[in-house]
């Protein structure tokens, strides 16, 4: 996506530089727009955990790298690999072959990959993407062949972005028809855009290419508490981009839906269950309430990579809860008692049958096990 002249992904290797990757710093959106440059496991971690980089296919694209830059790190010296064989590498940082004898190199990189795991527990994309580098690590542990992983990781997950606008496009095209061209009103959840993926986005990718082929849309962005991604992160990208919006207090979908001011809602998923159950940003599970209540379709939009086919019910979803001090104070400033306590919840869990459809790169299915098996198979 664009901002200002520039195109952007939300992710992207420095081509002179084999040894750092470079995202955006959302913690600094809106006021200011910021480049991070990630040069060691450690850095992937925190920007992770710190929420630096957020959504489910973009932290799985970062953690990605991660494993990559673990291997420079541990790959770079004398090593062996897990069968005590003698292995060479692909290049270091400077980019100088090394022979290894030594350590055990895929068990340091599996450690760091079990941590980059840990850093957002619920998002399913972050074990996925890091699962599938360890295991092409095991195969040919070779740093050409880890970078080129990882840059087709990312490509795919823009591509899979553009597919689930693709797919999910013709259901506003559909409300278009009926209201005679009139506005579409959407109302979205949390950060689903493309800073949440590398490209494009998820929920709002179909909302992106509605706009651009000229149909009218006007999307209602929830503020989205505790780290208001919505006001700070979506509100911005569509801003960017020339969508007509109105950021709305969090829990003001509900009145909005009542009064006939909602068409279809559409939001994101961090992980959802054979079943169809998906996890998302806290305060979604209302929405889909408002939206049932009110006869108004509800839509999760998600590439297949977050489907969890290991867990069928809701409870079995890990919920992250967060530091405390997310709700406390806002830009370091306390904005509630001294020594409250907090519960920070990050997510909740909608339930399959509050959700109209699940829309994915592969096309849109209902949600339950037999249509979701069916997709992803």
């Amino acid at each position: 996506m664009k901002v200002g002249e520039k195109y952007y992904r939300s992710i992207w290797q420095d081509e002179e530089d084999p040894g750092s990757v470079h995202v955006i710093d959302q913690r600094k959106l809106p006021l200011s727009f910021e480049v991070m440059t990630l040069r060691s496991v450690a850095e992937v971690y925190d920007a992770i955990r710190d929420m630096a980089v957020r959504g489910a296919p973009l932290i799985g694209a970062v953690a990605a790298w991660g494993v990559y830059l673990s291997f420079l790190e541990h790959g770079s010296g004398p090593d062996r690999d897990v069968a005590g064989r003698e292995v060479k590498y692909g290049p270091d940082r400077n980019g100088t072959i090394k022979q290894g004898a030594g350590r055990d190199v895929y068990s340091l990189v599996a450690r760091d990959a079990e941590r980059l795991r840990s850093a957002r527990p619920t998002a399913v994309n972050l074990a996925w993407a890091v699962d599938y580098m360890t295991a092409v690590l095991k195969s040919i542990p070779d740093a050409t062949v880890l970078r080129r992983a990882a840059e087709g990781l990312c490509d795919e997950e823009a591509e899979r972005s553009r597919l689930i606008g693709e797919n999910g496009l013709p259901l506003i095209e559909a409300i278009s028809s009926k209201k005679g061209g009139d506005v579409v009103n959407i109302l979205t959840h949390c950060n689903a855009g493309w800073l949440a993926c590398v490209d494009f986005g998820t929920a709002l990718a179909p909302v992106y290419l509605a706009h651009d082929k000229g149909i009218k849309v006007h999307v209602w962005v929830d503020e989205t508490r505790p780290r208001n991604q919505g006001s700070r992160l979506t509100a911005w990208e569509l801003v960017n981009h020339g969508v007509p919006c109105t950021l709305i207090t969090d829990n003001a979908g509900g009145h909005l839906m009542q009064n006939g001011k909602v068409d279809i809602v559409l939001v994101g998923c961090d992980r959802a269950t054979a079943s169809g159950d998906i996890a998302n940003k806290t305060g979604t599970y209302l929405k889909a309430l408002a939206a049932h209540d009110n006869g108004v379709p509800f839509y999760s939009a998600l590439p297949v990579s977050t489907f969890d086919l290991s867990i069928d019910r809701p409870e079995q979803i890990e919920i992250e809860e967060r530091n405390a001090d997310e709700v406390r104070r806002i830009g370091g400033v306390n904005i509630a008692p001294e020594g409250i306590r907090v519960s920070n919840y990050g997510f909740d869990v909608t339930p399959a049958r509050l959700i109209t459809g699940l829309i994915t790169d592969r096309g849109i299915c209902r949600a339950d096990k037999e249509s979701i098996i069916k997709m992803v198979s």
